[in-house]
């Protein structure tokens, strides 16, 4: 998939979203890279075989305070060529899967966690 395309898909995924949530992602920023580089997964413990498919960087809001201010924006990060590699092993739809993922990235910013996302059955 070409780059632009793969832009288009997060995109539009983004546009998808429930308004209560979209009106809360003030300060993110969603970028795309092709995948993750090998000291980005040690320091947040994923092995080698891991496959990384995004990532939440910055401050969850129910973290921050109201010292919180003049930073630079959280981002999400997309990792393209891993996205891809799942969904043609998997035989999954890259536009529900970018989608899906987006969705878990964001559930981050607002502080929820892995854990308690698999509680839920979300993931």
């Amino acid at each position: 998939m070409t780059r632009k395309g793969f832009e288009a898909l997060a995109r539009t995924a983004l546009g998808e979203l429930p308004e209560e949530f979209k009106d809360k992602l003030q300060n993110v920023d969603v970028v795309i890279e092709e995948e993750p580089d090998m000291d980005m997964l040690k320091r947040i413990g994923v092995g080698a075989k891991g496959r990384l498919l995004g990532l939440y960087h910055g401050v969850p809001l129910k973290d921050r305070t109201h010292y919180y201010g003049m930073v630079m924006p959280d981002k999400i990060i997309l990792y393209k060529q891993n996205i891809e590699r799942e969904c043609k092993e998997g035989g999954l739809d890259i536009h529900e899967e970018v989608r899906h993922i987006i969705q878990h990235e964001i559930a981050h910013h607002f502080g929820i966690s892995d854990r308690r996302l698999k509680d839920l059955g979300i993931y």
